[in-house]
């Protein structure tokens, strides 16, 4: 299929989003922004986050690392000892964080911190969200932006950075009025063409291979693709350290995430929202499950056809590949672009959200009225924008071969602090010398990225992998604990 067509199917996905927006953004206002006037459906908020927390990144990243290299085989299924984790971390989302964001009536979640700590480690909370977002938001968004580059814009002659900002020209046109209000919609439709995208290709190439379901998995295990569980202890993927690793990374990534749980806190009351959470991680299970069915189809179907390119590359290459029907090639890129715009719309709409209220004040400054509220939020989106895109040029000078691998390691040393922040704050009654958290919070990453480069002279055989954020954010915890005293009861 030309490049032209493909871009066109692209375009008309696109004005399909701008309709929605324009029909769900109709009488806006900064709290429809923000948090979607706390009157979100608790389903499409799950169904919704789906796309949100899978991104192209999963959609490219997870089927090709089925076929890495490990050991004396291959990483097969054990990204889903990862997956048990974020199962177990939402429910502690669910039954611990959301009553607590509930109970205090947040429109910014670092807005706990500011209560429970001091207006310092409010600032350093939310500043590290602001970093972490921003990092993890922008290495997706290269990914599928690279590849929708060499498999469509290239041939017109498009450089690069034009590609990422026409891109973030479509997101800013469908986010900058509605803000959560559209996103909840937006990405429910895009969250329905990515899955059935993933669908549609897994039957096509069992078909192509003239397999069934059970036959394909037996291919899959008989080429030791299928392994879900690592018994070393010493491995880096060993199961307690990726299952605890997943857990904590949910905790954090999802549960301390203003990006995430500025959706969830979009429901109407608790209890609708604690559904969604659930419901959101078994379908988030199975979803991946089947991203990992597909990498282990997609390495059969690479051995019989001589297809030999780096794990990022492996289902772009098959599916835009001269061998594939055009329809293929469409559904491949509408879900792709499906994967790509949830991540990425509500990341910058987070980060604004995140900037406007607790860096700015916002919601603190009584002399701003809703005129000057929405010009200022409206100036920060655009500043965002940018700043995504000059990010997405570092990750083009990096370019590495697996950018889910980045993306879990970045977050180990970004989100560390917030996860001793957080669980400081929720689990002991002791109060901080507030201005010495920025200097905790900045510490504890140095110390784990000390530790991370010189693992093996400390550890010997044993190695640290994504348990990195648990180590940060225990350091943070201890570095907190060492600049504490117990609270002094309150006089009667």
């Amino acid at each position: 299929m030309s490049a032209g067509l493909l871009f066109s199917f692209v375009i008309g996905y696109f004005v399909l989003l701008l309709i929605v927006a324009w029909y769900t953004s109709r009488n806006s206002n900064n709290d429809s922004f923000f948090i979607g006037n706390r009157n979100s459906n608790w389903i499409l908020v799950a169904f919704g986050m789906i796309g949100t927390s899978l991104s192209g990144v999963t959609f490219v990243s997870v089927p090709g690392a089925v076929g890495k290299p490990f050991g004396a085989g291959y990483e097969g299924f054990t990204y889903f000892q990862i997956v048990i984790g974020y199962i177990i971390g939402y429910f502690i989302i669910a039954y611990v964080l959301l009553p607590l964001y509930y109970r205090l009536n947040l429109t910014s979640i670092y807005s706990y911190l500011n209560t429970r700590l001091g207006f310092v480690s409010y600032k350093t909370g939310s500043s590290f969200f602001i970093l972490s977002r921003t990092l993890g938001a922008t290495a997706r968004l290269y990914l599928v932006v690279k590849i929708l580059q060499d498999s469509i814009l290239s041939s017109f002659g498009m450089p690069f950075w034009l590609t990422t900002l026409i891109i973030l020209l479509m997101i800013l046109l469908y986010t900058f009025e509605g803000g959560v209000k559209t996103i909840v919609w937006t990405d429910t439709l895009q969250t329905t063409c990515m899955l059935a995208g993933l669908i549609i290709c897994v039957i096509y190439i069992l078909q192509a291979m003239n397999l069934s379901f059970g036959e394909g998995l037996a291919a899959m295990k008989e080429s030791k693709l299928t392994d879900i569980f690592v018994w070393d202890p010493s491995s880096r993927l060993f199961f307690v350290k990726q299952i605890l690793a997943g857990a904590f990374i949910t905790i954090t990534m999802t549960g301390m995430d203003q990006e995430m749980m500025q959706k969830n806190i979009s429901v109407k009351n608790l209890s609708d929202s604690r559904k969604n959470m659930l419901t959101f991680s078994f379908i988030q299970g199975g979803v991946v499950l089947l991203f990992l069915f597909l990498g282990g189809l997609l390495y059969l179907y690479a051995g019989t056809n001589g297809v030999n390119v780096p794990p990022d590359k492996l289902f772009p290459t098959i599916a835009l590949g001269s061998g594939m029907p055009p329809v293929i090639s469409v559904i491949f890129i509408i879900a792709l672009i499906s994967a790509l715009f949830p991540s990425a719309d509500g990341a910058i709409t987070a980060l604004t959200s995140s900037f406007c209220i607790d860096i700015l004040g916002m919601k603190r400054r009584a002399d701003w009225d809703e005129k000057k509220q929405s010009k200022t939020r409206k100036s920060v989106h655009l500043i965002f924008a940018a700043v995504f895109l000059l990010f997405v040029m570092i990750f083009k000078a990096v370019d590495s071969p697996s950018m889910i691998t980045v993306i879990l390691k970045v977050a180990g040393y970004t989100y560390g602090p917030l996860l001793g922040l957080f669980i400081f704050g929720i689990i002991t009654k002791r109060s901080v010398n507030d201005k010495l958290v920025p200097a905790i919070a900045i510490a504890a990453p140095l110390l784990c990225l000390v530790i991370d480069y010189n693992q093996k002279s400390l550890f010997g055989g044993f190695e640290i992998g994504l348990e990195l954020i648990i180590i940060n954010g225990l350091l943070t915890f201890i570095g907190l604990w060492m600049i504490s005293k117990k609270q002094q009861p309150v006089a009667q």
